[in-house]
This record gives C-alpha cells, sequence and structure tokens, in this order.
C-alpha cells in the first residue's frame, strides 16, 4: 500500500513535470511570437509614423497653396466662392444645393444667390426670388483686418435694388458673405472659394 502510495506519487510528478516542460516549451516558443509580432508592430507603427508626418506635410504644402490662391484672387479681383448654407433673419440657417454662387470679375460681380426673406417693396422690373443679377461695382473696399482674412465689401446698384455686399475670406478658401439691401431682409451666406 505504501508502495502504491508512492508509485502515484510519482506518477503525479512525472506529470506535473511533462505539463512544466511543455508550458517551458510553449513559453519558448511565446517568446518567439511575441519577438517576430513586436517586430511587425514595431515596423508598423514607425510606417504609421511616417505617413503621419507626410500628411502633415501634405497639409502644410495644401493650406500654404490655398493661401496663395486666395491673395492672388483678391489682388487680381477674380474670385468664385460656391455657397453651401444660407442663414436667414426670419427663417434660419438652411442648407443650398451647390448651384449657387458668389463670382467677382474685375469690376463686376455676378450674384447668383437664393433668397429667403420679406421684401419691402415688391420688384415690378424682375420675377427673380433670389439675388440673381451681374452688375457693375459702384463702391469696392478691400481691407486685411487679420493676418488670415480678407474683407470685401462692395456696393451695387440694379433695377430693383441697391445692395451692400461684406466678403469675409480666409486664407483656407472659407467665405462668409453679408448681403443687405434697402427693400429686402438682410442674409448671410457660407461657402467656399472654388
Amino acid at each position: 500500500m505504501w508502495v502504491d502510495g508512492i508509485k502515484g506519487i510519482s506518477q503525479i510528478f512525472s506529470v506535473v513535470f511533462f505539463v512544466n516542460q511543455n508550458k517551458m516549451l510553449n513559453f519558448a516558443r511565446m517568446k518567439q511570437y511575441v519577438k517576430m509580432i513586436g517586430g511587425v508592430v514595431l515596423t508598423v507603427s514607425m510606417a504609421l509614423a511616417l505617413a503621419n508626418c507626410a500628411s502633415q506635410q501634405e497639409k502644410a504644402e495644401r493650406r500654404m497653396k490655398m493661401r496663395q490662391t486666395v491673395e492672388e484672387a483678391v489682388a487680381k479681383r477674380q474670385l468664385h466662392i460656391g455657397i453651401i448654407s444660407m442663414n436667414t433673419l426670419r427663417y434660419g440657417a438652411r442648407t443650398v444645393t451647390s448651384d449657387f454662387f458668389l463670382e467677382l470679375r474685375g469690376d463686376t460681380l455676378r450674384s447668383y444667390l437664393p433668397y429667403l426673406g420679406q421684401a419691402h417693396q415688391a420688384p415690378f422690373t424682375s420675377p427673380s426670388i433670389g439675388l440673381n443679377f451681374e452688375a457693375p461695382i459702384l463702391h469696392y473696399i478691400e481691407s486685411q483686418p487679420k493676418s488670415n482674412l480678407y474683407r470685401l465689401e462692395m456696393n451695387v446698384k440694379t433695377e430693383e435694388d441697391t445692395y451692400y455686399y461684406m466678403v469675409e475670406l480666409f486664407d483656407t478658401g472659407e467665405a462668409f458673405i453679408n448681403v443687405r439691401s434697402q427693400n429686402r431682409d438682410p442674409i448671410s451666406f457660407s461657402g467656399a472659394m472654388e
């Protein structure tokens, strides 16, 4: 009986030793896998870091290019702003289709903008509801209140009304346009230079 107990204990030790030996083998394999995976992770993380640096450099280059484009457009008075949304006095903000724009060509303002608001006097000469016209600029003021912002102020007169346009153009190409007239509620637009 005592001998049977020793045989049982020796069998238990041999099983434990075998399990421990396998664990050691597994641990050695795991160590190899960790080294291999660590190398892959390190390589991938370095590639991502380099890609991030490259994308930041590309972003900086795009910003500089856009800044130069905006400066040239303002200096030449040649710009085209695509409208994204409008903000009305009475009806709040609205998203608009991509058809609408404001264009400055030298001494001429071309406006194809939607209008939603109250007209104090109905236009008799034009069936158009929006701010749709091409007219010579009567008065033009250009200023740069901040290093990244140009402000263009223009007065135009059409057969139906007199308009004051204030365009704030950022060096990122973003634009905000405020329009006031004698016979309509004021309205503003946001867009981007195209």
